[in-house]
């Protein structure tokens, strides 16, 4: 249960993230607009629209606009009609790159990716060439000093894979995607408030960038999240400061 410790890349990332909180919003209202219209306006039977709404609270999405765009992907409003593209290439030192993209236009949205990796020294790959390195699951982590037997205890007993506590005490709990939302849930009423949970592609093995590289390999996803049609990406690159 022991493993390399993801803290500091993730918090790394959560910034980067939170900095970019102008595009949060066109994110989450693609994410709600795209799982409404998969699986229905109720949030009470869509599981996948259950945690966009719960991303829409967390950057403070007004209400009337959430609801709005599920009238719009449910058929009641009229609206744009996005699909689901992911994207897959290599970044600097071979580090693997997933883009997760939500479009209306697919020519323009794969010849921004593709400018993007190419400008930034990646290469765009095709379809299945890097995901194999990643499993699709749920992930919550926890701040180190958290307990480890507490967290381990619920977990498990709600239907978590595994606990990797990290080197510096940080603690990871990993699900099957549609166990989640159960898992954190029961985590949460148990008073074990995860710093991050997502569903995720979670890399399988890592590759260490340092100095150069590291810099490059930020410029390089920078230049990807920036992109308007992007929603998520997801790397197995550890890069140190």
């Amino acid at each position: 249960m022991a493993g390399h410790s993801k803290w500091a890349n993730i918090q790394h990332r959560k910034g980067r993230q939170d900095e970019k909180r102008g595009k949060a919003w066109t994110r989450v209202i693609r994410e709600i607009m795209v799982a409404a219209r998969l699986g229905g306006g109720d949030t009470a039977t869509n599981p996948r629209l259950r945690l966009a709404v719960e991303k829409a609270k967390a950057v403070n999405l007004p209400v009337d606009t959430v609801k709005r765009n599920i009238d719009k992907a449910t058929g009641n409003l009229e609206g744009v009609n996005y699909e689901e593209i992911r994207y897959e290439g290599y970044g600097i030192g071979g580090a693997a790159i997933i883009v997760d993209c939500m479009t209306d236009n697919r020519v323009r949205t794969v010849a921004d990716v593709r400018h993007a990796f190419s400008k930034y020294g990646g290469n765009l790959g095709t379809e299945g060439s890097v995901a194999f390195q990643f499993k699709h699951c749920g992930q919550l982590l926890f701040a180190p000093g958290t307990s480890e037997d507490k967290i381990m205890e619920m977990a498990l007993e709600a239907g978590a894979d595994d606990v990797v506590t990290g080197e510096d005490g940080s603690i990871e709990v990993l699900t099957p995607a549609p166990d989640f939302e159960a898992v954190k849930n029961a985590l949460e009423a148990a008073g074990l408030k995860p710093e991050m949970a997502e569903v995720t592609m979670r890399p399988e093995n890592s590759i260490e960038l340092a100095g150069e590289d590291t810099v490059r390999m930020q410029k390089l996803l920078d230049a990807i999240e920036d992109l308007d049609d992007v929603q998520d990406v997801f790397h197995n690159a550890e890069m140190s400061e």
